[in-house]
């Protein structure tokens, strides 16, 4: 298109009664919901564990945390984030996008702390 061409349509266009509407490509919005249910998942695994937490220290103070509660305390932390590391780079490798890597690498963290959550509940 020459300048010649362009600036007749940009004159065109001043006397024209045309709405402009911008466009949002669907692309964006697809990664904004993605990243927000990331978020929504981040933040219930926040509340799972600050659960877990409180009631483990209420367990450790009462003196009736268990044996097996105790030692799996610390080795459930070990193959969670082993879970996680090996689901982020298996998606890794078939070429995912960001906010789906990250979503695999929640999902095991998140799925420990809520079933301990559920676990400790009375």
């Amino acid at each position: 298109m020459t300048n010649r061409a362009l600036a007749r349509m940009l004159q065109c266009s001043k006397h024209m009664k045309v709405k402009t509407v911008m466009m949002v490509p669907f692309y964006s919005v697809q990664a904004v919901n993605s990243w927000t249910k990331f978020a929504v998942q981040y933040g219930q695994m926040n509340m799972a564990a600050a659960e877990v937490i409180a009631r483990r220290t209420a367990q450790m103070s009462q003196g009736s945390m268990t044996g097996p509660e105790a030692i799996g305390m610390f080795m459930e932390k070990a193959t969670a984030f082993a879970a996680a590391g090996e689901n982020a780079a298996v998606a890794a490798a078939r070429g995912a996008d960001p906010v789906s890597i990250a979503t695999a690498a929640l999902r095991p963290i998140r799925a420990k702390t809520r079933s301990n959550a559920k676990r400790l509940r009375p």
